[in-house]
């Protein structure tokens, strides 16, 4: 008996049917890579709805809106939405979705496990929101969770260690499958020096992960135990030490922030050679600056540190160091330079950003470079100058490198090309918008403006409200 032949057995359309097998119980990498970018849009919009009220009440001086403690809670669930809940999964996102395409394997090594990752964040972020409703609050002791401030938080504390058990199990799992489909699914005729610079950022950002992530847990651990089964890490009076829990914080703490630049680095590497038209400047330099870069953030954590009262030998060391950093970050800097020089270059929406990345990511290095000068630092130390540095590096560094990534990889993903005339208005006032805000904020630091008040002294008002 012949079967007649309809239109949908000729579709290559093979999704799962139905919500929860297509979304719930995806192994599909570039559905799950979907659901990254998603929960990080999602979460990019929680976080700055916080910001928004941080920058509501300094607007002027004086307390306007909101109470001093519920402002503490806003400045710190920021920062834990934005860092564990928006760029990291967004870059897994992007990971998920780009590197089988680029180096030639069908799907992720491990799919279900990339699906358990997954589904770990939002429970995760559900238990840290949940202490906004809990009698004392969520936390307000800075995303640092710096003891005994962190401690006092009454009810939130396991709620906070628990939720950031989740994010660090979800990233360790997920980096597992990045190095074990790149170590093993690479087509055949792709070597470890011939995939793509965004491979090469994610396989080194992949080993940062699973080395680091463990000792957050350790630290977070040690303030559960401190809190509720009477030890004393942290707690001077049983002979602990306060301090140590900034040394082992910031052990994990500077490779985080690397682990959130550098697949950066690899998508603008991927961006500015397409819209230059010339290969790659100096491939091999920019793999091994890559390394460089994640060796060098293990040893010089307590940069963050200098006004503890460190021995000077500590100081002149984690000094040194940090400035060594600058080393293969201006290679790469230079190497992007490099490739757009002479280049037939055209300036589309991800190029924009690139280009926007390269220059204001720069700008957040020097400012690094400032506060890596141990005596000067005292002077910067938890004033607005560190965040706007970190904000530089992160908001036009990180962020903008995420969109460009989505301007430029959307079409390949949906067969449907955006809108350049939107696209550009997006970036100009994206661009201007992120310079007025965050400039004005090395001033007010110099000035001596403290990092997380909700109110200051009238000195300050105008680059406030600029802000």
């Amino acid at each position: 008996m012949s079967h007649e032949i309809t239109h949908d057995d000729l579709t290559h359309d093979h999704k799962p049917k139905g919500f929860i097998n297509r979304w719930l119980l995806t192994t599909n990498h570039k559905d799950i890579g979907t659901l990254y970018l998603v929960f990080a849009l999602a979460m990019f919009i929680i976080g700055g709805t916080m910001a928004m009220v941080i920058r509501l009440e300094l607007f002027q001086p004086g307390l306007q809106f909101v109470e001093p403690f519920f402002f503490n809670q806003m400045t710190t669930m920021h920062a834990l939405f934005m860092i564990f809940g928006a760029v990291m999964p967004a870059f897994v996102g992007l990971a998920n979705w780009m590197v089988p395409m680029m180096i030639g394997a069908p799907d992720m090594a491990l799919p279900r496990l990339n699906n358990f990752s997954f589904w770990l964040l939002p429970f995760a972020f559900v238990v840290l929101a949940s202490t906004f409703f809990m009698p004392g609050g969520a936390p307000a002791g800075g995303w640092t969770m710096y003891p005994p401030l962190v401690l006092q938080g009454g009810q939130n504390v396991a709620f906070l260690v628990f939720a950031v058990h989740l994010m660090g199990i979800s990233s360790i799992l997920g980096a597992i499958n990045i190095i074990a489909t790149i170590v093993n699914m690479r087509a055949p005729n792709v070597g470890y020096l011939n995939m793509p610079m965004f491979v090469w950022t994610w396989l080194i950002t992949a080993f940062l992960l699973i080395l680091v992530m463990p000792v957050l847990a350790g630290a977070v651990t040690m303030l559960l135990t401190d809190r509720y089964f009477g030890t004393s890490f942290f707690n001077a009076a049983g002979g602990g030490d306060p301090v140590m829990f900034q040394h082992i914080f910031w052990f994990f703490g500077h490779p985080e922030v690397y682990i959130m630049i550098l697949p950066s680095f690899g998508i603008v590497s991927e961006i500015i050679p397409t819209f230059a038209r010339k290969r790659l400047f100096g491939y091999v330099s920019m793999v091994y600056a890559t390394a460089a870069i994640a060796f060098l953030s293990f040893i010089v954590w307590a940069h963050h540190m200098f006004s503890v009262g460190m021995p000077l030998g500590g100081q002149l060391y984690f000094m040194y160091a940090t400035m060594l950093i600058a080393v293969p970050t201006g290679v790469k800097v230079f190497n992007w330079l490099a490739t757009m020089w002479r280049g037939a270059m055209t300036f589309e929406t991800p190029m924009l950003f690139s280009i926007a990345f390269v220059a204001l990511f720069t700008i957040g290095g020097f400012s690094g470079v400032m506060m890596a000068l141990a005596p000067v630092d005292l002077q910067y130390h938890d004033t607005y100058f560190i965040v706007a540095h970190f904000h530089y590096v992160l908001v036009p560094g990180s962020v903008f490198a995420i969109i460009a990534a989505a301007y430029y990889w959307l079409p390949k993903w949906t067969g449907h090309m955006y809108d350049e005339r939107l696209g550009k208005i997006h970036f100009w006032w994206s661009a201007i918008s992120v310079n007025v805000l965050f400039f004005p904020q090395h001033f007010l630091g110099l000035a001596g403006m403290p990092r997380r008040i909700p109110d200051y002294s009238t000195q300050f008002a105008e680059f406030n409200m600029w802000s």
